[in-house]
């Protein structure tokens, strides 16, 4: 399992926790192309910076996850989408936290391991921690050590 990124996301669509192990594949077709077919604006072009990144994710995540509600009721949840070059798994707390996570195309479903990494790190580390605040004003993010090692540990 090769993993590009995670994220998560508070009820207030703050990306409260990012992190990249390894950039995402660009495409291997024609050159001046990006992966989606657009052109990629040539040696001028620009990478999104990691705040633009996220809110590309949260946006994605939360249009996918409205059009699915809307198509196929309130019951059905969107999980996981895949492109050509990376997966998108999506976990969903009771209390509205995102957890997204960015593989390779090869990954089966990483629901019980968001599941997981919740239940275990972010409520053990983060929602018990007395010095962390309950709530992320701001976009000020997860600033706990012991989250972030466990966060590495899991996913390497």
């Amino acid at each position: 399992m090769v993993v590009y990124s995670f994220y998560i996301f508070d009820r207030h669509a703050e990306c409260i926790y990012k992190k990249k192990w390894i950039p995402r594949p660009t495409s291997t077709g024609s050159k001046g192309q990006q992966a989606n077919g657009l052109p990629d604006g040539g040696a001028h072009a620009k990478a999104l910076s990691a705040e633009d990144d996220a809110k590309l994710v949260f946006g994605t995540v939360f249009s996918l996850r409205n059009m699915i509600r809307k198509l196929g009721g309130q019951d059905d949840n969107f999980i996981s989408y895949r492109t050509g070059h990376y997966k998108l798994h999506y976990y969903e707390t009771p209390t509205s936290l995102k957890f997204v996570m960015v593989t390779d195309t090869k990954t089966n479903n990483l629901r019980i391991v968001l599941h997981q990494i919740y239940v275990s790190l972010y409520v053990e580390y983060v929602v018990k921690n007395p010095l962390s605040p309950a709530e992320h004003p701001g976009g000020i993010g997860v600033n706990c050590e012991m989250f972030e090692l466990g966060v590495e540990q899991f996913v390497v």
